[in-house]
């Protein structure tokens, strides 16, 4: 299951820089993952500083 951004999310873009598929984007006042385009890795969750990405 893909995953998505909480409401915690400091909108740093760290995430965004490092999805190797480029499924996150700007959202309003937080970043948003495309579920379609994601493909699960957990590179956004290891490069956040608070966390935000979760396995959905």
């Amino acid at each position: 299951m893909a995953y998505t951004i909480s409401d915690d999310c400091i909108m740093c873009g760290a995430c965004a820089d490092n999805c190797p598929c480029e499924a996150i984007s700007e959202g309003d006042g937080k970043y948003e993952i495309n579920a379609d385009a994601c493909v699960d890795c957990g590179s956004c969750a290891e490069v956040c500083p608070v966390g935000a990405p979760q396995e959905g």
